[in-house]
C-alpha cells in the first residue's frame, strides 16, 4: 500500500495531466472566491469550478494510481483512462469558462453560439465519463489487485462512482420546467433543469450549496463519486493499525472490515438518493429517513463488532494453541 516517487511517475500520464490541470483550476478558483464578488443564484461564480476541480483532482488521481496496477487488458484500460482524462478536461474547462463569463454551465439553454455549442459538447462529455467508468468497473470484476480488501475496495468504489454519475441523468430531468434567472451581470438566462427536487435551486448550505428546502441529487452524486477514496482510505487505516493490533494482521480480517465499510457506505448512498428523489432536504430528514439511517448504522456497527470479536478470539485461541504446542514439545523432549 506504500507509494514511492518512481511509482508515481508510472501512473497513468494523461490522467495525471488532467489532475495537474485541476490543481491549477482549484488554485485559480480559490482566488476567485476571495477577490471576485460576482454571483449566480446567491453563490460565487467560482464555487462550481472550485468544487468540480477538487472532485476531478481526487477521482483522477485515484484512477491514475489504480490503472497501472491492473494486469489484464492493460491497453484497453489505458485507453479508457485517456478517454476519461480528455472528457474530464473538456467538461470542466467548459464549466470554468462559463463561470468566467458570469453565466451558467448547467441547464443553460440560451442560444448564443458559444453556449449552444458548448452545451452539446458538455452533454457528450458526461456520457463519455459515465461510459469510461462503467467499462472500467466491469473489467475490474475479472481481475484482482493486491490483497483481497484492496480489490473489493476498488471494485465497489468504481461501481458506486458509476451509480453516482448515473444520478446526473436524474438531475438533468428533475426540473418541472424551464425558468428564467439572471446571470452575474443581470442578463436573463433560461435554465431547463435543476439540481433540486421539489424546490428550485438557490437556498443552499454553505460550501456545498446543497438545498436546505428540498431534495438535492448532488448529495448522492457526491457520495457515490468519492466512495473509492473512502474505501481505500479505510483500508490504509486498517493496514497502518495492523502494526500495533495483532488481530488486524490477518488479510481476511482486513477484507471483512473493509466489506463492512463498503456495506455501510452503500447504505448511506441509497438513503440519500431515496431522500432526494422524495424532495426532502438532507438537513430535514423525516421519520422514515431517520429509521433507514438508524438501521444502517446499527447493522454496520453490529457486523463490525462481530468481525472484531471473532478476530480477537481467533488470535487468542491461536496463542493458546502455540503455547500448548511448545509445552508438549518440551515435555516430549
Amino acid at each position: 500500500m506504500s507509494i514511492t516517487v518512481s511509482e508515481v511517475r508510472s501512473w497513468h500520464r494523461p490522467l495525471m495531466i488532467m489532475v495537474a490541470a485541476m490543481a491549477c483550476l482549484v488554485a485559480v478558483a480559490g482566488v476567485g472566491l476571495v477577490v471576485d464578488d460576482r454571483q449566480l443564484l446567491n453563490e460565487s461564480i467560482w464555487a462550481k469550478p472550485f468544487k468540480f476541480g477538487v472532485s476531478f483532482l481526487l477521482y483522477g488521481a485515484t484512477l491514475a494510481w489504480m490503472l497501472p496496477m491492473l494486469r489484464r487488458a492493460r491497453r484497453t484500460m489505458w485507453t479508457l483512462g485517456t478517454v476519461f482524462a480528455v472528457t474530464g478536461l473538456v467538461d470542466v474547462a467548459f464549466i470554468a469558462i462559463q463561470a468566467a463569463r458570469g453565466t451558467y454551465s448547467h441547464f443553460n439553454t440560451n442560444t448564443d453560439t458559444f453556449n449552444a455549442v458548448g452545451q452539446e459538447v458538455f452533454k457528450s462529455g458526461v456520457i463519455g465519463l459515465f461510459g469510461a467508468s462503467l467499462l472500467i468497473a466491469a473489467m475490474l470484476l475479472f481481475q484482482r489487485v493486491g490483497e483481497r480488501a484492496l480489490t473489493w475496495s476498488l471494485r465497489a468504489g468504481i461501481a458506486l462512482a458509476v451509480f453516482g454519475m448515473g444520478v446526473a441523468f436524474f438531475i438533468a430531468g428533475s426540473s418541472e420546467g424551464a425558468r428564467t434567472v439572471e446571470d452575474a451581470y443581470g442578463r436573463p438566462v433560461t435554465l431547463s433543469g435543476a439540481h433540486g427536487v421539489g424546490a428550485p435551486d438557490g437556498a443552499g448550505m454553505p460550501i456545498t450549496n446543497w438545498s436546505t428546502v428540498g431534495g438535492d441529487l448532488r448529495v448522492p452524486h457526491f457520495i457515490g463519486l468519492h466512495a473509492i477514496q473512502v474505501f481505500v482510505l479505510a483500508l490504509l487505516v486498517f493496514t497502518a493499525l495492523a502494526a500495533r493490533v495483532t488481530w488486524l494482521r490477518s488479510e481476511r480480517v482486513r477484507a471483512q472490515l473493509t466489506g463492512v465499510v463498503i456495506l455501510g457506505y452503500t447504505g448511506i448512498f441509497v438513503i440519500t438518493a431515496w431522500q432526494a428523489l422524495r424532495g426532502q432536504s438532507l438537513v430535514h430528514p423525516d421519520t422514515a429517513t431517520w429509521a433507514a439511517f438508524g438501521a444502517t448504522v446499527a447493522v454496520t456497527a453490529l457486523l463490525a463488532l462481530l468481525t472484531v470479536v471473532t478476530a480477537r478470539r481467533r488470535v487468542s485461541s491461536g496463542g493458546r494453541h502455540a503455547v500448548a504446542r511448545r509445552e508438549f514439545a518440551l515435555h516430549a523432549g
